[in-house]
């Protein structure tokens, strides 16, 4: 720990993403990554944006993927914003909503877990919501006084969702607090709260093109809501770093928006493989946390979790473990390709000695 450091970067726990190694050619089956390529448009986008004009910085808002992306949600342009990845954007709404040491902040004990690392860093306090014993989040929970609330629904690692009528039931009993839904995962059988922008100011969506658009490698997201809430992020964005979003990134973006029919095409052949093996490892009893998400959260009594993501890893197949309370023996594992999942299925069976 360098003398050199703040003492905020010596108190805070940094967030930990999923292993990238290169030591080997694994199956990558730990950081929800989309298992098919962007779509081709995406790539011709890029190609003939990569010109002379990269001397020139892009587009502050990226207004034409804005207005992109408000056609496809049936939303005006000031309902939308742009940045660098969904985390980027998590980073900008505490600084936007959140007050420092103000009241507590809600979100589940179980769900994604930069949010803890976010408030500590912006000296949030937060209060933990506790999920039941199949991981559902209680719509109770979020009816005591709060400064703002997250949500990320499908929850993350759970992949477990909340119905529409829950999440309304939460927005009309926080009205004079902002509630974040984190859309990461929605394309993949959630139910989207888009349909509320309208009629709750209080409302904002936050999404991501890395997951069900294939682009985790462009660093795209997008934030929906009530103008005034969009023109609290832009503030927030506008103090720390106007060109967020690069000119190769904002023509990728819009292709793969635009591109539906392959979006759609690629997010159901993930579903469908995401149910035939979550009724394959139900069939050799192990237990499957019902997922609208592109990955599945498992367990079996026959061989602890730490011990099995070990094994797996020795065969070259690479799936995410969280050491953390209630969660210390699920694997969370990535849907990939048919090819992956069989290879994944016949080397799970094995190692779990099943």
């Amino acid at each position: 720990m360098s003398k050199y450091w703040s003492r905020t970067v010596k108190n805070i726990t940094p967030y930990t993403p999923g292993e990238q190694p290169k030591d080997r050619k694994y199956i990558k089956l730990n950081t929800n990554e989309n298992p098919y390529p962007p779509s081709p448009r995406v790539i011709e986008a890029i190609k003939h944006a990569a010109d002379e004009t990269l001397r020139l910085y892009p587009d502050p808002l990226g207004e034409e993927l804005r207005e992109t992306i408000a056609d496809y949600c049936h939303l005006a342009k000031d309902n939308v914003f742009i940045g660098n990845g969904s985390d980027e954007l998590l980073a900008f709404s505490f600084l936007a909503f959140f007050e420092p040491a103000g009241r507590p902040l809600l979100f589940a004990d179980i769900t994604y877990s930069f949010y803890p690392v976010y408030a500590a860093f912006f000296k949030t306090n937060y209060r933990l919501i506790p999920v039941d014993e199949e991981f559902d989040v209680p719509v109770a929970g979020y009816t005591q006084d709060n400064g703002g609330i997250i949500i990320a629904n499908p929850n993350a690692p759970t992949g477990k969702g909340m119905p529409a009528e829950a999440i309304e039931a939460i927005l009309r009993q926080n009205e004079n607090s902002v509630v974040i839904l984190d859309e990461a995962y929605v394309d993949f059988g959630g139910q989207s709260a888009i349909r509320f922008i309208n009629n709750y100011p209080n409302l904002l969506i936050i999404r991501t093109l890395s997951k069900s658009h294939s682009l985790a490698g462009l660093r795209v997201g997008y934030a929906l809501g009530h103008p005034e809430l969009i023109a609290a992020i832009i503030r927030v964005k506008d103090s720390i770093n106007s060109y967020t979003v690069d000119r190769l990134a904002l023509a990728g973006a819009r292709e793969a928006i635009k591109d539906i029919s392959y979006f759609q095409e690629t997010r159901s052949r993930i579903m469908q493989t995401r149910e035939r093996v979550s009724t394959r490892l139900t069939e050799m009893s192990f237990k499957v946390i019902p997922s609208l998400a592109n990955f599945i959260f498992i367990t079996t009594a026959q061989c602890p979790a730490s011990i099995l993501f070990q094994r797996l890893r020795e065969k070259g197949i690479l799936v995410r473990y969280f050491n953390k309370p209630k969660i210390d023996n699920y694997l969370r594992v990535t849907i990939g390709t048919d090819a992956e999942m069989d290879a994944f299925l016949e080397t799970i069976k094995d190692a779990a000695g099943l």
